[in-house]
């Protein structure tokens, strides 16, 4: 059968809720950041982000927090076809927090917990027989069905030629040896425990553990003894993780010192969260492990992978995506916090983001002063309009991918929260219309926090009228804003939108976009969306999307908008912006929506006639769009045909 799948993992699946303030208790935590986490998650989700096809078996519950690692797994490009979902059981949740460097408080939420009730029939010899690799975790042995379940993975492993793996993951208080605020201990002496253990090791080609791990397996606190019991069991490599001083693996007879095992170059840095840093190892050796590198090499994935973790907070997030491994393998270690590393951090950010956004119809009904002024307006009608305006977006996208909106909070606030969930893209607007200098929404606040209070799948957008004439004193004004609102963003994990017109402030020629684009970079702003209005010449467009590239490769890209353009203006403007792989449509809306705001509002057009008539209109630009970009690329492959370009 073809191996379609690299690794597949087994075991604990549960949600990290990470105290979100540092240096105190967890009695004393006020906020939590909801992740997901558990050892064969983990290592599923940071495999996935190396490149590798990876899947996960486990259980999880029929409730929001199940969905909740489902869809995430999904979005990271995990396999969830072994992803079981219990009808009786939660899915586990643990509760963690950062004392200091030494110290990181966990409780376990795991009393019958979903993933407990993993068993034999969960395993599916199918998905089993298309992976390369099969890899346990130490916890699932524990019970006596799970343990069913694992062994049974395991044979069928064995079966279809696929290798194995343990990680050892021992929790004393998961195997019932330490009482629930002990979460954080990481050993307990169990001669029960190490004689479960030693009875499974035989079935693996790959044993990874701490230092304290392999005292459990082996029997032995003496951690040379410890290796040499495992060995006596098992001819599996063993690789060691000692901490600051790296790993070493050992493929034969164990020496006398730890030493004296093969090793790859670490990495000094700053220790800030251990909690999921052995994770964020194994997903790095099971990548050098399946590459069949050298074990030097293999230990120096996953030692740099095993830095990120302990770098930054949470488990899952903190792991690399293969872009960013191998920008750091490159270019080494410049700052020992690497949280505080301004360009590692923007391409872990840049090449970590969710879903694809590859083709954007955005239909816009953010505009506030726009329908302020049309006859018949109130704000509890245009709140009504923007309703059906998600109505006619929604028939439109039926169901598909590629399709958005953009919604204010303060008019169009149902609308706003009756779209999330519709897998529709969502940016809301911040800035107060037709500010100049830039200022924001008053929901935002003087210090930024109303971005607290947005759903992750809401994108930042603010619109900035500048201009490179503009004087030093409004250039000042607007980079103190942005670079505020930029820093909450990304402290909120919101992504982010910046539109530009200078063409409403003075006059633009080829280079007035690209000048502009360039000074926002230069200030430390890398939205992860552009929104630009239609340029009249390729140069111009050129020249912007240089601006863009040239100082943020992993950008999502770039939308036009439509500036009440009618129908046949958007679509000479679409026909020359196509032509850039950059631009991934637009977000346009006066020209969907105006004349159906001005006759609903007014009280002569029906909901189901404005509702067909903003349908038809969106439909028709998405249709325009697709045939310009169609244009475009088979333009582009008949030069290419042609050795032109």
């Amino acid at each position: 059968m073809n191996k379609s799948l690299d690794v597949i993992t087994i075991g604990r699946s549960s949600v990290d809720l990470y105290g979100a303030q540092i240096g105190g208790r967890l009695e004393d935590m006020g906020s939590f950041n909801k992740y997901i986490g558990g050892s064969p998650t983990n290592m599923a989700a940071g495999t996935a982000r190396l490149g590798l096809r990876s899947a996960l078996i486990t259980r999880v519950g029929d409730e929001h927090m199940g969905r909740f690692i489902r869809e995430e797994l999904a979005r990271e490009g995990v396999d969830v076809t072994g992803v079981k979902t219990d009808p009786e059981r939660l899915t586990a949740l643990v509760l963690l927090g950062i004392r200091d460097e030494e110290k990181f408080p966990l409780i376990f939420y795991r009393e019958n917990c979903a993933d407990m009730a993993l068993c034999e029939d969960d395993i599916d010899e199918t998905l089993i027989a298309r992976s390369l690799s099969v890899v346990a975790t130490g916890t699932h042995l524990s019970h006596p069905r799970t343990e069913k379940a694992v062994r049974k993975a395991l044979e069928l492993a064995s079966k279809h030629g696929a290798r194995t793996a343990l990680d050892i993951d021992y929790r004393p208080n998961l195997w019932g040896l330490a009482g629930h605020g002990d979460g954080e201990s990481r050993f307990v002496e169990s001669g029960s425990v190490t004689a479960k253990l030693q009875a499974t090791l035989h079935l693996f080609d790959l044993i990874v553990g701490t230092e304290e791990e392999f005292h459990i397996a082996g029997g032995s606190t003496d951690t040379i003894e410890a290796l040499r019991a495992v060995r006596n069991v098992s001819r599996a490599t063993l690789v060691c993780k000692r901490g600051a001083d790296g790993a070493v693996a050992f493929s034969g007879a164990i020496p006398d010192t730890l030493d004296d095992g093969e090793s790859g170059p670490g990495y000094p840095i700053e220790v800030f969260n251990v909690l999921g840093a052995g994770d964020g190892f194994m997903s790095g050796l099971i990548k050098g492990w399946l590459e069949n590198a050298p074990w030097p090499r293999a230990l120096q994935y996953a030692n740099a992978c095993g830095a990120f973790a302990v770098s930054r907070h949470g488990c899952t997030p903190a792991y690399p995506s293969l872009k960013e491994l191998d920008f750091f393998l490159k270019r080494g270690v410049k700052n020992k916090a690497l949280r505080h590393d301004a360009e590692l951090e923007q391409i872990h950010w840049a090449t970590n983001r969710h879903n694809d956004w590859s083709t954007m119809r955005v239909f816009a009904f953010d505009h506030r002063v726009q329908l302020e002024v049309m006859e018949g307006a109130t704000p509890q009608k245009i709140g009504r309009f923007k309703e059906l305006c998600l109505q006619a977006a929604l028939k439109v996208q039926n169901g598909q991918p590629g399709y958005g909106i953009l919604c204010d909070n303060r008019l169009g606030r149902r609308a706003l929260h009756a779209a999330s969930g519709t897998g529709l893209w969502i940016g809301r607007p911040v800035e107060w219309p037709g500010s100049r200098p830039l200022t924001l929404e008053p929901e935002i606040g003087p210090d930024f926090g109303g971005l607290d209070e947005w759903p992750l799948e809401n994108v930042v957008k603010v619109l900035c009228f500048c201009h490179p004439d503009d004087s030093p004193e409004m250039f000042d004004a607007h980079e103190e804003t942005i670079k505020r609102l930029f820093a909450a963003a990304r402290r909120n994990r919101l992504e982010f939108l910046l539109e530009i017109i200078p063409s409403k402030v003075g006059a633009v020629d080829d280079d007035t976009n690209a000048t502009l684009i360039r000074w926002f970079y230069d200030i430390g702003i890398y939205p992860d969306w552009w929104k630009l209005e239609p340029m009249a010449s390729k140069a111009a467009w050129e020249n912007a999307c240089n601006a863009i590239t040239d100082n943020d490769p992993n950008t999502r890209g770039i939308v036009v908008l439509g500036l009440d353009a009618p129908e046949a203006s958007l679509a000479d403007s679409f026909r020359i912006a196509a032509g850039f792989p950059l631009v991934k449509g637009f977000a346009v809306g006066r020209t969907i929506f105006a004349r159906a705001a001005r006759e609903w509002l007014a009280g002569t057009m029906s909901d189901e006639d404005a509702i067909e008539d903003m349908q038809g209109r969106y439909q028709r630009l998405c249709t325009i769009w697709q045939a310009a970009r169609t244009a475009s690329q088979d333009n582009g492959a008949a030069l290419l045909s042609q050795g032109r370009v």
